[in-house]
């Protein structure tokens, strides 16, 4: 797995939801659950892509902007 890659995903991550005014929880869905926005936002787990798209869509924006750092 590649540590610095996830944490990079995890800053952007948090740094979107923060630019959104979102709260963890107001992110969580059925999908995914807060604990696992967490551990994305940490860099301690990866994510699938059917995942991804849930998560992009409760943001707001397009899958690959979670991609851009």
């Amino acid at each position: 797995m590649n540590k610095p890659y996830l944490k990079k995903f995890g800053e952007n991550l948090k740094k979107i939801r923060h630019n959104k005014g979102l709260t963890q929880d107001d992110l969580a869905s059925e999908e995914v659950s807060r604990s696992m926005i967490s551990l994305l936002e940490l860099g301690r787990t990866d994510v699938t892509i059917s995942k991804l798209k849930v998560i992009a869509k409760n943001l707001g924006v397009e899958i690959k902007e979670l991609f851009e750092f």
